[in-house]
């Protein structure tokens, strides 16, 4: 069985973060809207640009380059000092909702994670939870992210690093010499910037010449990197997702119904199906739950929720649906549904 990974990255991720946190105190001004950074201490005259807004990139700010420089190219940028306690809260945002999915969760980096989806699917497509994923971060914590979606980490790395922001892309085994060839091989996940000089010295340029290239001559240029190279550059890694369990507060799924639903026979089925997904994970989790939520989003984006105690802690469907079901009996007035949520805790 091929393994299902994700790949999820935030986009711009010090400044989305600092422009929600400001907009949460007051601030009526989105600092994603105009020419912006997250940098050091200008007074100073210390600290690079650790993040720009798309506004500030238009002017040929980069990431890295001193906020002297920037400050030329642009004399109205206007710049925030960086919080990271902050961003970890907003990192740990991010990772509680993606424990919805799965608890076989790597943190490669403050705004990154790896996934590995492969027990988790529940008869769900891995594209299906991606675009599910990408909707939920927007609109549940106010930020947008990037999602690969492949068969193994670096090509789903790699496939969220195309087209940003907001976006989800696949690459699987197929579409590597369509996706990933044609890109320079400077762009391939673990190149290091003293290989580049000594590949375009054998006349590699794009990652697709280092595919076709010989790999015993890699072998011999660069060692056992330059195995890891060919491999990379042909879609091939078996490296596992390190993760730590950690049981999450609540285990909870939802879905966004592709038309307005008026029966409560169909959202019964509906509910059926979540209660489903969530006493799976919850045995897989050991957990027993002791109170059920239901919440359902109407056609005009009404929001109604209800929760129940259980007297007695389970995670077993038929009991966990049983009182998803009377929850759902005493919320629905035969409005137009949208959206539907189960979870339990």
């Amino acid at each position: 069985m091929k393994r299902q990974i994700l790949h999820v990255d935030v986009n711009n991720a010090f400044l989305s973060w600092t422009a929600i946190q400001r907009l949460k105190q007051g601030e009526e001004l989105d600092i994603r809207t105009i020419p912006a950074i997250i940098g050091g201490d200008e007074e100073a005259r210390k600290g690079v640009v650790l993040a720009k807004s798309i506004k500030a990139k238009e002017f040929g700010i980069t990431t890295g380059e001193p906020i002297y420089f920037a400050r030329k190219k642009c004399p109205k940028v206007k710049i925030y000092s960086s919080d990271m306690e902050t961003y970890k809260y907003y990192s740990n945002q991010l990772y509680q909702l993606l424990l919805q999915y799965t608890e076989k969760i790597e943190r490669f980096s403050i705004d990154e994670c790896f996934l590995d989806m492969t027990e988790y699917l529940m008869n769900r497509a891995l594209l299906e939870i991606a675009y599910e994923i990408n909707k939920r971060v927007k609109k549940e914590l106010g930020f947008t992210v990037n999602i690969g979606v492949a068969h193994n980490k670096l090509l789903a790395k790699m496939a969220s690093d195309f087209t940003k922001p907001d976006k989800v892309h696949t690459l699987f085994e197929e579409e590597i010499a369509e996706k990933m060839w044609q890109i320079p091989v400077s762009e391939l996940f673990m190149i290091g910037k003293k290989s580049v000089p000594k590949l375009k010295l054998l006349g590699i340029k794009t990652i697709g010449d280092l595919a076709r290239y010989n790999k015993n001559e890699l072998e011999k240029q660069f060692g056992k990197a330059g195995k890891t190279m060919w491999e990379y550059a042909n879609g091939i890694d078996n490296s596992e997702v390190y993760y730590e369990v950690e049981k999450p507060k609540g285990i909870g799924n939802s879905t966004t119904l592709p038309r307005d639903i008026y029966n409560i026979e169909e959202l019964n089925k509906i509910i059926l199906t979540l209660t489903e997904q969530v006493t799976y994970r919850l045995r897989k989790q050991k957990m027993l739950a002791s109170v059920v939520n239901v919440q359902l989003k109407t056609k005009e984006f009404k929001i109604m929720s209800h929760q129940r105690k259980m007297f007695c802690p389970t995670n077993q469907t038929i009991e966990i649906y049983k009182q998803a079901k009377e929850l759902l009996k005493e919320l629905y007035k035969g409005e137009g549904i949208r959206l539907v949520r189960s979870k339990s805790r």
